[in-house]
C-alpha cells in the first residue's frame, strides 16, 4: 500500500479462495508461554492453511520450537510448519533437527539460511562442515523426507543482496533445490510486492510468494527492526503513528486500518493468501481476518 497506489491500473480480483497462515515464535520461558497459547487457541478457530513457528538465531529456541511444534500438533490438529537455519550448525546438526521434526508429525519446513553470527551486517561464514547456503540445506531436507518447504522472499531484496535480480537469482536456486512457496518479508508500500513479483515471474519463477504481513503492535519496534532487514517504512506510516507514544488504544486502532488497509489493496490485486507475523499477539490478525470475512468455524456453522 502507498499513497498513490490508487494510480495503480487494477488487476483482476481472484476468484481463488482467501487464505491465511499465522507465524509465532516460541517462548524463551515458561512465563511466557500462555501468551504464545492464548494467540494459538484464538486464531486456531480460523483454520489457517498452516502456521509456523520460528527458530532462533543459531538454533538458540531449538528446544522450544520443537516442544512448541509437537504441542501444536498434537492439542490443535493445526498444519505445523518448523523453521530452520543451518547458520553456526553442521549438517549433522541440522539433519538431526530435521529428522526431530519428523518424529513429532511435523511435514512442512520453513527452510532459511539465518543471519550471521556477528548479527545482520555482518559477512556471513557458513559453518566448515554445515550447508553453506538455503539452497543446500533444502537438498538435505529433502534427502531426509519428503516434506513441504517454504522458503523466504524479499520485495526489497535480501540485505546481503548487490540487486533484486540477484536476489531473485537466489530464489531460483532455492526452488531447483525444492522449495515449494515462499514468504516475502514484511513491507507496508504494496507496490513494492507488485513489481517484485512482475520481476520474479519475467525470470520463470511460479511458486506461491505470499505477501508477509506485519500487524504493527509497536511502531518504534517495527521501525528499529525494518532497519536491521532492510525494508522500508514509508513516511505516511510513520506519520499515522505520531503522538501516540502514551496511547496504546489508539494505536490499536491505527494498526488495524492500516494493516487492514494493506491487506484489501491486495486482495484488490487478485492475491488471495495472506501470511500474518503475529508477534504471539492474536487480537489485530484476528480483526483483520474477521474483515476479511474469515470467521471462526463454530461462527460460520451457527451463522
Amino acid at each position: 500500500m502507498s499513497e498513490d497506489h490508487v494510480s495503480r491500473p487494477s488487476r483482476s480480483a481472484s476468484t481463488n479462495p482467501l487464505r491465511v497462515s499465522f507465524e509465532f515464535f516460541p517462548p524463551k520461558t515458561a512465563e511466557l508461554e500462555p501468551v504464545l497459547w492464548e494467540a494459538i487457541q484464538r486464531l486456531a478457530p480460523l483454520e489457517p492453511d498452516f502456521v509456523t513457528v520460528t527458530y532462533g538465531a543459531g538454533g538458540s529456541t531449538r528446544a522450544h520450537t520443537l516442544g512448541s511444534l509437537d504441542r501444536i500438533v498434537q492439542e490443535t490438529g493445526l498444519h505445523a510448519a518448523g523453521h530452520l537455519t543451518c547458520v553456526g550448525a553442521t549438517r549433522e546438526d541440522v539433519n538431526n533437527v530435521v529428522r526431530s521434526y519428523q518424529k513429532a508429525g511435523v511435514r512442512h519446513i520453513v527452510a532459511l539460511r539465518g543471519d550471521p553470527q556477528g548479527g545482520v551486517g555482518e559477512r556471513y561464514v557458513p559453518h566448515p562442515e554445515g550447508y553453506a547456503t538455503t539452497a543446500d540445506l533444502i537438498r538435505g531436507i529433502r534427502a531426509i523426507g519428503d516434506f513441504e518447504i517454504t522458503v523466504s522472499a524479499y520485495p526489497e531484496k535480501h540485505p546481503e543482496s548487490p540487486s533484486i535480480d540477484a536476489d531473485i537469482d537466489v530464489l531460483k536456486a532455492k526452488i531447483d533445490a525444492g522449495a515449494t512457496r515462499a514468504i516475502t518479508q514484511f513491507f507496508f508500500d504494496n507496490e513494492l510486492y507488485f513489481r517484485y513479483m512482475d520481476r520474479a515471474l519475467a525470470r520463470g519463477v511460479t511458486i506461491p510468494i505470499l505477501p508477509g504481513i506485519l500487524p504493527v503492535q509497536n511502531f518504534h519496534q517495527t521501525a528499529n527492526f525494518a532497519v536491521k532487514t532492510g525494508a522500508t517504512i514509508p513516511d505516511w506510516l510513520a506519520k499515522r503513528f505520531e503522538g501516540l507514544d502514551d496511547d496504546p488504544a489508539t494505536r490499536r486502532l491505527i494498526a488495524a486500518s492500516v494493516a487492514a488497509e494493506q491487506v484489501f489493496d491486495l486482495l484488490d490485486h487478485g492475491i488471495s493468501d495472506f501470511h500474518f507475523y503475529t508477534m504471539n499477539r492474536a487480537e489485530l490478525t484476528f480483526a483483520i481476518c474477521h474483515l476479511l470475512g474469515i470467521r471462526p468455524k463454530l461462527a460460520r456453522r451457527a451463522a
